[in-house]
């Protein structure tokens, strides 16, 4: 039990932080596009105002009316850089805040981990019991993340469901295997 906690604590900090890391990482380099869109446009406008145009040419504008979007997009630095940020390099302006998308990612891993871990409180059931009910609940916890993952996603509840206690299943086999196989290697009983 104890080994389960330490585990599922450090991993829950591993994952927060690659997390926090990740996005930090995300709005650094959409800080460094927009500087450098911003550095294109001081230097090559007439290249930058021809971006637009062909990035709503494409998008099927024509005459006119590409040229009311270019001149009107064009006018407004802010809207044009964040234009050329979304259009030429798929970048949303969506900005998550990464110590809260850690704090999230922590806290929904410890409480998802702790499940699993709830049968070792019960020792009255004995250790197979523990066990066979910790599979079943870190199941249910997979298959569940999984459906509510097919909401997010749209994707239908029962295959993301099914698809996420594959992924997970194969994670926390691959857990036990290593165990298994390192108490057999070091004689534990």
């Amino acid at each position: 039990m104890i080994m389960g906690f330490a585990n599922l604590f450090a991993d829950g900090f591993s994952m927060a932080v690659s997390n926090y890391e990740a996005i930090k990482a995300q709005r650094e380099f959409r800080e460094q596009v927009r500087r450098m869109e911003e550095e294109y446009i001081d230097r090559v406008p007439a290249g930058e105002l021809e971006k637009i145009r062909q990035v709503f040419y494409r998008k099927g504008f024509s005459g006119a009316i590409l040229e009311e979007i270019v001149t009107t997009i064009s006018q407004d630095r802010q809207l044009w850089v964040e234009t050329m940020r979304i259009e030429e390099h798929g970048l949303q302006s969506v900005e998550l805040d990464p110590a809260r998308s850690a704090a999230v990612t922590f806290t929904t891993f410890l409480i998802a981990g702790a499940i699993p871990l709830l049968p070792l409180f019960f020792t009255s059931l004995g250790i197979q019991r523990q066990f066979f009910l910790s599979t079943a609940l870190a199941a249910a916890a997979f298959f569940s993340i999984g459906m509510l993952k097919s909401l997010v996603f749209a994707k239908p509840v029962l295959r993301a469901g099914f698809g996420t206690l594959l992924t997970g299943g194969t994670a926390a086999s691959l857990a036990y295997l290593t165990g298994y196989l390192l108490r057999y290697v070091f004689g534990i009983e």
